[in-house]
């Protein structure tokens, strides 16, 4: 599957090189040729100089016919106009931007653009999303015996209570990520689409979540 990148900071570098080292093909665009002095030695991908939301630029990239597109620049407003570019006119469905600022995530979301927020492990939910189906876990402990996993709320559980779904997947809710600000759950908060939740569970249980989730709330 090819994945077009634009902005090679940290962050998209950090994900153009995991991606490349997982075998995707990788094509990453960036305005200044200098950011890809971040990329390392062996990166295997392309390398496009030029506006990220430029179609010409953007067609140099393959962005036509590609799996999956991130914009993670360092502007805001670059990110949603390449975000709708990709979208709208490449059609591409695997889009997802990065956020500086919160509260432009809800404008995001209405164009049912993903996003996720300057925080540690933005590179690791970006990597996630674009993948669709490597391992959700973000932190082990020393023995393996508690995971850390951040999951894209399920639709099944839209409009249930965190905590029951924390407990339907044998776990306890720490996290709550919505619209890009970042709160601790409390017994009244319900999940909500686009939300990213994380869970802390027993190691053992990682490899069953999605069965544990799939089935939804119990009705009483």
């Amino acid at each position: 599957m090819r994945v077009v990148i634009m902005g090679c900071g940290r962050v998209g570098a950090a994900l153009a090189t995991e991606l490349d080292a997982s075998g995707y093909e990788v094509v990453m665009v960036d305005r200044s040729s200098e950011a890809f002095d971040r990329l390392p030695e062996g990166f295997t991908g392309r390398t496009v100089t030029g506006i990220g939301f430029d179609r010409a630029v953007l067609d140099e990239a393959g962005l036509r016919g590609a799996g999956a597109f991130a914009a993670v620049s360092s502007g805001d407003n670059s990110n949603i106009i390449a975000a709708r570019v990709a979208r709208e006119s490449f059609g591409v469905e695997r889009v997802i931007a990065r956020i500086y600022d919160a509260g432009r995530a809800e404008v995001y979301e209405r164009l049912g653009i993903p996003t996720v927020a300057t925080v540690p492990w933005a590179t690791g939910r970006l990597v996630r999303y674009i993948t669709d189906g490597s391992s959700p876990v973000v932190w082990r402990d020393q023995t393996d015996s508690v995971s850390l996993v951040a999951l894209d709320a399920p639709e099944n559980w839209v409009g249930s209570p965190v905590e029951t779904m924390a407990a339907a997947a044998g776990g306890r809710a720490v996290t709550v990520t919505r619209f890009g600000e970042c709160s601790l759950p409390g017994a009244d908060t319900l999940v909500q689409s686009a939300d990213i939740i994380h869970l802390a569970l027993p190691s053992t249980s990682v490899t069953e979540l999605d069965d544990l989730l799939r089935q939804g709330p119990v009705d009483a």
